[in-house]
Parts: C-alpha cells; sequence; structure tokens
C-alpha cells in the first residue's frame, strides 16, 4: 500500500556461505563490481491477469529491457521492448493481458513519459508525447480493460490533471482538471473519489467529491501525523478505503475506512513499527495481510483465506518473502524471497483459493546467477540506543572472514563506511544490499542506521527530526560511530562516510560539522545548500511545499533561510579537512547540479582538494551499470587510499561510461590514468 504523500524518495536472498572458519582476506576473492554492480539476469517479474504469461526485467544488448514468456515454458521467453538507453525499471500489465505499460524519462530527468507495447505486433505506444512534462500512472482497471488514467502536468507544472488515455489509440479525455489537489485517488469505474491538500502548518486536509466537481471536508491531518498518516486506496467496490493511521498513538495502525461515512475500524497494529507493505485480494482488492518491520519484516494476517498460504510460504525457502504478483483469479502468485547474503530466488505458486488449504511453490528463478556461490556476507539487525534515549534500528555487515561465528562482531576492530540512506523520510531494511556487499567483501565494517527521520518507527521517532538537519540527526550517525568504536567493531580514525541524497547531505555535515571524526567522506548528489535545495525543486513538489519548510527550514523568510544556512554545509566548507569525493547526475531534478558544484567552487577557492565526478545522462543517482560501476571504481580506490581496504583496480570503466572528471584526478590512485585512457580531459 502507498500513501498518497510526497514520494522523495529498488532484495534480494539465499546464497550458499562459505566455512567461514576457513575464511581469510587473503583466501576470500574480490567480487567483481560487474557481477556486484551490474544488469539483474531478471528483476520485477509479474504475471499477467489471465495467468497465462510471465514478464520480467533482463538485458538486451547491456540495458534493461522487458521480456515475456508462457508461464508453463520459460524458455520461450522473447525481449518486448528495445530500450537502448537507460533501462526500464517500471512497468504494469494492462488488463488486456495483451499489453505492458512502462514509465521511462531521458537521462534521469524525472519527465516520465508513459508508453504501452502491444505484444502481438512489439509496437510501442507513447501515451504521453509531450516534452518537459512529468507524466505518471494513477489507475488500471479492470472494469475499462483499454483504457488507463494518466495523471499530467502540461497545463500547470505544479498541478497534475487526470485524463482517461486509451491504450490502444493514445487518445485522453479529461477526467478532473486539477488547480488545488496534491494527490487523488479514483474508483474502478475511474470516478475520483478523495483528494488531498496541504495545510500551511505541514498537515494534510482530504476531501470527498460527492458531485460532479464538489467535494466536502473528509478527514484532517495534522504536521504531527502528516508523514505517518494517509489513504491508500479504495477496494474494488469503492466502500472501503484504507489509512494508515498515527494519531491519538504512536505507531500508524492500519484501518478500514468507510468511504461514505468515514467510520473506522482497526485491522493489525504493532508496538513498535508502522504498517508497511500489504497484500491485497486480486478479485476484491481487499488488504488481506500487512508487514510490520522492526529490524525484521513480520507479516501480520487480516484475511484468514490466505493464513495457510502465509504459513507454507514460510517454509519453502529461508529468507522473507514477497508476494510480488497475483493472476486476476488468484490460483497463481510470483513470490520472491529475499535474503541478506545471496541473490533474490523466485518462486510460482499454485493454489486453490476456495479449498482454504495451502497450494504449492515451484522454483522459477535466481534474480543473478553469477552471485551464487560467492563469499557474501550476512547484515546483522541491531539497536543502538542515541543520547536521548531512542533506539536506532541499524544493520551491520562484516567481512565474512572477520566474523567466522556470524555473530556481528569481529575478531578485530576494522576500518568502518557508515552508509546513510536518502530521504531523509525513508528506511533501511534488512536484506541483500549490493554496495554493502561490495564495502564488506573489500574489507569494510559498514554500518547502516535508521537515524531519527527515518521512516516505520512511530511519530515520535520522525517528529524527532524535525528542524534537526545537520542537528541531532547527525547527532545520531555521530553515536552511531561512537558505539561501533566502543564495541571494538570500527577503528577510531578508520571511519569514513558514504550516502547518496540525504546521504550524501549527511557526507558533507559529517565533514564540516565533525570535521575529524571521519578519515574521508563520499557524497552521492547530496545538497551542499539547503536554500538552494528548497528554492529550486521541482514544480510539482510545490503542492507539498510545506512538508519540507515545516520539516526542514523555511527558505521564505529571513529568519529561516538563516536557520537554513547555518545548517548548510556549504557555509562552514572551511572546516574540510578530510578527503572528498562527489558524483553528481548532470539532470538532477531535484538535487540540482548547481549543488554539488557550488561546494566543489568554494572548495577549490579555499584550495581544499576535491574528487568531482559527472555523469551528463544521469539525474538523482546512477542508473545506467557503466556509470554506476564507473564510480564505484573511483570510489573503491579513495576509500582503499583512505581506509586500507582491498580493492579491484581500475579497468575501462571510465571509458565505457559517461564519466567526466571535473576535478580531482590526480588525488585518487589510477584516475588520471583512466582518464587519460578514456580519452578525456579533466
Amino acid at each position: 500500500m502507498k500513501l498518497v504523500i510526497l514520494q522523495l524518495v529498488m532484495t534480494l536472498t539465499l546464497g550458499a556461505p562459505l566455512t567461514m572458519a576457513a575464511q581469510t582476506d587473503q583466501s576470500t576473492p574480490l567480487i567483481s563490481r560487474s557481477v556486484l554492480f551490474g544488469n539483474p539476469d531478471r528483476a520485477n517479474s509479474q504475471i499477467s491477469h489471465d495467468g497465462k504469461q510471465l514478464a520480467y526485467l533482463s538485458a538486451v544488448n547491456g540495458v534493461l529491457n522487458i521480456w515475456v514468456t508462457p508461464i508453463d515454458d520459460l524458455s520461450k521467453a522473447k525481449a518486448v521492448t528495445g530500450d537502448a538507453k537507460r533501462g526500464i525499471r517500471q512497468y504494469q500489465w494492462a488488463y488486456t493481458n495483451q499489453h505492458i505499460l512502462y514509465l521511462q524519462d531521458s537521462g534521469g530527468d524525472e519527465n516520465w513519459r508513459v508508453y504501452c507495447v502491444d505484444l502481438a505486433s512489439n509496437k510501442v505506444t507513447d501515451l504521453t508525447p509531450l516534452e518537459g512534462v512529468a507524466a505518471r500512472i494513477e489507475e488500471v482497471s479492470e472494469r475499462s480493460p483499454d483504457e488507463i488514467l494518466v495523471a499530467l502536468n502540461d497545463r500547470d507544472p505544479q498541478y497534475h490533471d487526470v485524463y482517461r488515455v486509451n491504450i490502444r489509440t493514445g487518445e485522453r479525455k479529461l477526467v478532473v482538471k486539477n488547480d488545488e489537489w496534491a494527490g487523488l485517488i479514483f474508483d474502478q469505474d475511474y470516478a475520483p473519489r478523495l483528494a488531498m491538500k496541504q495545510t500551511p502548518d505541514g498537515g494534510t486536509e482530504w476531501y470527498k467529491f460527492i458531485a460532479e466537481g464538489k467535494t466536502e471536508k473528509f478527514d484532517t491531518i495534522t504536521m504531527q501525523d502528516a508523514l505517518s498518516t494517509g489513504y491508500g486506496g479504495l477496494d474494488k467496490a469503492g466502500e472501503t478505503v484504507y489509512l494508515s493511521d498515527s494519531r491519538n498513538r504512536d505507531t500508524a495502525a492500519l484501518f478500514a475506512v468507510d468511504a461514505k461515512t468515514g467510520g473506522k475500524t482497526l485491522l493489525a497494529e504493532h508496538a513498535k513499527a508502522d504498517a508497511g507493505e500489504t497484500i491485497r485480494d486480486p478479485k476484491t482488492g481487499r488488504v488481506q495481510a500487512v508487514d510490520f518491520c522492526y529490524g525484521r519484516g513480520e507479516w501480520k494476517v487480516i484475511d484468514k483465506a490466505v493464513a495457510a498460504d502465509l504459513d507454507y510460504l514460510k517454509t519453502v525457502a529461508d529468507g522473507e518473502f514477497r508476494v510480488q504478483s497475483r493472476a486476476a483469479d488468484d490460483k497463481t502468485w510470483i513470490v520472491t524471497y529475499i535474503m541478506d547474503n545471496g541473490p533474490a530466488r523466485n518462486f510460482r505458486y499454485d493454489r486453490d483459493p476456495a479449498s482454504g488449504k495451502a497450494g504449492k511453490a515451484a522454483f522459477l528463478y535466481t534474480n543473478t546467477a553469477a552471485l551464487e556461490g560467492k563469499p557474501l556476507a550476512r547484515m546483522h539487525p541491531i539497536f543502538i540506543k542515541s543520547r536521548d534515549g531512542f533506539d536506532l534500528v541499524s544493520f551491520l555487515t562484516l567481512p565474512p572472514w572477520t566474523d567466522a561465528k556470524a555473530t556481528g562482531r569481529p575478531s578485530s576492530p576494522l576500518p568502518m563506511v557508515l552508509l546513510v540512506h536518502g530521504g531523509p523520510w525513508a528506511a533501511d531494511e534488512w536484506g541483500y544490499d549490493r554496495e554493502s556487499q561490495w564495502l564488506a567483501n573489500r574489507g569494510y565494517a559498514v554500518l547502516q542506521v535508521n537515524y531519527r527521520g527515518s521512516v516505520g518507527f512511530g511519530k515520535k521517532f520522525l517528529n524527532a527530526a524535525n528542524r534537526e538537519w545537520a542537528g541531532k540527526m547527525h547527532d545520531d550517525l555521530v553515536d552511531a560511530v561512537n558505539w561501533a568504536v566502543e564495541q571494538k567493531i570500527a577503528k577510531r580514525d578508520k571511519v569514513a562516510i558514504m550516502g547518496g541524497s540525504y546521504g550524501g547531505y549527511a557526507t558533507l555535515v559529517g565533514l564540516t560539522f565533525t570535521p575529524e571524526l571521519f578519515a574521508c567522506g563520499v557524497d552521492i548528489v547530496g545538497p551542499s545548500n539547503l536554500n538552494t535545495l528548497l528554492s529550486t525543486i521541482p514544480p510539482y513538489w510545490a503542492p507539498m511545499i510545506e512538508l519540507m519548510t515545516s520539516r526542514v527550514g523555511d527558505h521564505r523568510t529571513d529568519e529561516g533561510k538563516k536557520f537554513l544556512d547555518s545548517r548548510s554545509p556549504l557555509t562552514f566548507v572551511n572546516r574540510i579537512c578530510r578527503p572528498l569525493l562527489i558524483g553528481q547526475g548532470a539532470n538532477d531534478p531535484r538535487v540540482k547540479q548547481s549543488e554539488a558544484d557550488q561546494i566543489v567552487r568554494a572548495m577549490q577557492e579555499k584550495k581544499i582538494p576535491v574528487t568531482y565526478v559527472l555523469f551528463p545522462d544521469e539525474g538523482h543517482g546512477f542508473a545506467r551499470p557503466e556509470n554506476n560501476m564507473a564510480f564505484f571504481c573511483v570510489a573503491e580506490a579513495f576509500l582503499s587510499q583512505h581506509l586500507g581496504g582491498r580493492y579491484e583496480p581500475i579497468a575501462d570503466e571510465l571509458k565505457k561510461s559517461s564519466a567526466e572528471v571535473k576535478t580531482g584526478a590526480d588525488q585518487i590512485p589510477g584516475v588520471a590514468d583512466a582518464v587519460k585512457s578514456a580519452g578525456r580531459k579533466e
């Protein structure tokens, strides 16, 4: 279930571990970056609604595309798209069972277009052929298999109008002209039922449609609950809307709400975790189970009709399972098993819905066969106490040869990388994490911390981050580093900080607010100035700007600007005394290239060394495997230089990528030669 709130912000399973007692750093081979950061063999598997076909993402000439195969004969799989640039990552079946819908942007600019591929002809139709427009699929219904709802911000960049679009012809008809709503919920007949807008204090108001174009207030959510409370869609009858609600409590529980009266029924709750992912009946759209995650995931069953199924699925393979998709008759499911030290395993699960008994699962494939048998590490959930008493749900990954009994404690202190997640309204979760595996394989302890402001742990923890960027949010990271040193996990003088988006900002904060704590930092698409960050948001984020200003600071007032300057790494650039590597996408719509440019320029003016890698065909993060491998080969040499870990020599990754090393190539061993070999200039 997805709450209709601003998404500021892609598991994977079972590998045979080596015999730990026999491992050493010398005997444990380096896992190639091409294996860790290359394309998966198959990903995001989805069954067609009629249960006859299976789709998944797999590479064509090194670029992810959509493949389709009969569910009973995987050998007949064929690619049905031919993207040759960035790769496809978001797709879904249309209810015709002969069309697949997918989204694609250009070079990471997030101006998404909606495409439809006809499986009979392989013809691809651009349903939203508009420049500079961020299209999104709003609803897909079995009642209108040839039509979908698409939201477009072509008339007003800040607001998305909603159209009914014919997937065969591209013809569209206006359903809602939108001049005020930050989010809308539709029923299966494509009628608008609920709408949301933000209040000046950062809360939300929900309205229900009572007549053509007319609404009345349905619910009000204050700022303190706005990030943990929201509506997540109707059932197919249009009678019940699901609500994750933290009001009058700390953790968000799952409720069923009468769409007419607003009457609420509690479905599931957890003392320490918010309601998360749900499993829904494909026939009725009703929620049947919900996941609560506090260190590890825990499914709570709501509908007894799937109780036997979920009990059985727990026994099929190690790790945690996710129901990826279900056929419309509910007789076939695609289930993925997630482990920390191996690739994802996908199963076909056949069942008889009427029997109330469990069916039988059959193995389909592993998402990345090259990971099988590799010396991958375990991820240990740990709970670190912050200085003011919060439990920081965190994860520790250690090189296998240092943790022979898999206790989560190395045989001796290690160089460590503090890997900070983005968002900040997101969370690290247990499971296979390629960056953690890469770093652990190179000899580093890897610590991932759900600092205050991370979602899923109750609103008290969430709201403790308000106006605490570079404040208590950073204190949590410092406390985690101190804990790791005290526990003899990390060497005090060999700790790096690294992350993307907010994690990149946290890296810059680490090197400016606590300049001697970290040995070095790796910033990926991180903002350096909070005033310029907030003043250059994408226009379609504007309806939710109060969420940012109430929780970060208000760039629209003199007092707010002064406060934001006091929390911006750019203000304190003169404090940087540790090596810094920056990676940035030129087309990033969230954290503009100027965020990296300005701190690099300021460092150069003060003659502070910095290495800056720019990717002209990337946005908020690096999607193309060639670019990922190029940046991480530079980062690997950088970390080895300053922490002393192992590294795979730089080969021709820079040449294969679009990477431009704008400055500082000579700061990292091998990079200047790689730039020259690629025929590029710094």
